[in-house]
């Protein structure tokens, strides 16, 4: 009952859009300089406008339309095109970290359940989802947060591959997932190394996480022996 009023809430008058579109491409330079030639620059801008514009169905289609393009075109930048996402994140990380960042910031790791059907989608299984408290059929993204007194926002999100996908080379190649991203990672250990890659560049004093985060002794022995503060539930007790 609640849900429509907070959509219509959330909505932006077209004229609105159409005065912030200017501002939009000049906040996305930082984020598409690495992309090489104009063409792939610019499906990166369309693409992110395309999500905001008075478009009914944010398909590629619908939003090339919307801009006057090629669908073809876009449809390559978003489906196949081989471009380097790290930049990008790093370009993320260097504006948080420079306009937010503050020495007693906190880092934030969480694992998301999604729930999904089928087997074609990246990381789709049978596993737990804390967000749903139940081994249920869906995703799992593993998200990192950066919270600081300036604000809080989203610096990574990467989805969680079970250990049954790395084990069928052509359904990964089906589902696209780059050759560098196939190996069986846990949950933890790409939280760690998340920590040891973006730590330096988010001031932070903390770390925090929900108790699937802190239930691993061997995790909490790790923070602890590079000096990591960390805010844990180490596991919640059901009376």
């Amino acid at each position: 009952m609640r849900k429509k009023p907070l959509l219509q809430a959330c909505q932006v008058a077209p004229e609105i859009f159409d005065q912030v579109l200017p501002r939009l491409h000049t906040f996305l330079e930082p984020f598409v300089a690495s992309f090489q030639g104009h063409a792939r620059t610019q499906h990166a801008k369309t693409s992110v406008s395309g999500l905001l514009a008075d478009v009914e169905r944010k398909n590629v289609a619908s939003i090339a339309e919307q801009f006057g393009q090629n669908r073809l075109g876009l449809q390559g930048f978003r489906g196949w095109a081989d471009w380097a996402d790290e930049p990008v994140r790093q370009a993320l990380r260097g504006q948080v970290g420079t306009q937010w960042g503050q020495e007693d910031g906190v880092l934030v790791f969480d694992p998301s359940a999604l729930p999904k059907s089928g087997r074609a989608s990246v990381g789709v299984a049978r596993q737990w989802g804390g967000r749903l408290g139940k081994v249920d059929h869906g995703q799992v993204a593993i998200s990192l947060g950066y919270v600081s007194r300036m604000g809080h926002t989203l610096v990574a999100l990467r989805l969680s591959l079970p250990q049954a996908w790395t084990q069928e080379k052509t359904r990964l190649e089906k589902a696209g997932v780059p050759t560098a991203r196939r190996g069986y990672r846990t949950r933890h250990q790409w939280a760690l190394e998340r920590l040891e890659k973006t730590g330096a560049a988010l001031p932070h004093r903390w770390m925090a996480g929900d108790d699937e985060m802190g239930r691993p002794s061997w995790w909490r022995r790790r923070l602890a022996a590079i000096r990591e503060g960390y805010g844990l539930i180490p596991r919640q007790t059901v009376r």
